[in-house]
């Protein structure tokens, strides 16, 4: 079992920044992907960004030049620096974990954390 608890959500202003947390605990050494996805009301769920055990990166291109995802080298905790945020960047945010990797959902989720972007 691998057990994920995001942390950093909050409002902000539009423009501003943020920095979402993943602590991850558990069967980490089962893991080599990593990833944010977030969710706003009436809308589908969408994966924002992923990392690899070995650093690779992947983004949506709704964020990408915007947001960083990064990790520690213990691969315990996962970041997501978003910048220059948008009010439709707002929604609640999930840490997802995966054993491998596949489009339709980590194997892993955390409880999520909300984020709000006003204009």
């Amino acid at each position: 079992q691998v057990y994920l608890v995001e942390s950093g959500g909050g409002l902000v202003q539009a423009g501003g920044s943020l920095r979402l947390s993943c602590a991850a605990s558990g069967r980490m050494f089962s893991i080599n992907v990593m990833g944010w996805y977030r969710q706003a009301p009436g809308k589908q769920r969408e994966l924002v960004a992923t990392i690899t055990r070995g650093g690779s990166t992947n983004y949506a291109g709704s964020v990408e030049g915007r947001f960083t995802i990064s990790r520690d080298n213990a691969w315990n905790t996962v970041y997501l620096q978003m910048n220059s945020l948008k009010p439709e960047d707002s929604g609640s945010y999930y840490c997802a974990a995966w054993v491998t990797y596949r489009l339709d959902g980590g194997d892993y989720w955390g409880q999520g954390t909300q984020v709000t972007v006003s204009s």
